[in-house]
């Protein structure tokens, strides 16, 4: 895995700051979802609904793979 650069960590905690301020639900949404614990199998869907009314829809079944790549995430640091 790449070095994070200090600098840029910095703006993106900025930026999540400034999104959290924006959107109070969602990270409380993650938190939920943290607390039940994401399993191999697990279904995530994502729907986008644009302004004029056009949905986008995808899903995606959790693998083992995927599990791994969140626990790199989570010792960023």
């Amino acid at each position: 895995m790449a070095e994070i650069n200090p600098t840029q960590l910095f703006q993106l905690m900025g930026a999540w700051q400034k999104f959290t301020a924006n959107h109070p639900k969602f990270p409380k949404f993650l938190k939920a979802v943290a607390a039940e614990g994401i399993q191999e199998q697990t279904i995530i869907e994502v729907s986008v609904t644009t302004p004029e009314g056009k949905t986008y829809c995808s899903n995606l079944k959790i693998t083992q793979d995927d599990l791994d790549l969140l626990e790199q995430f989570k010792h960023i640091s």
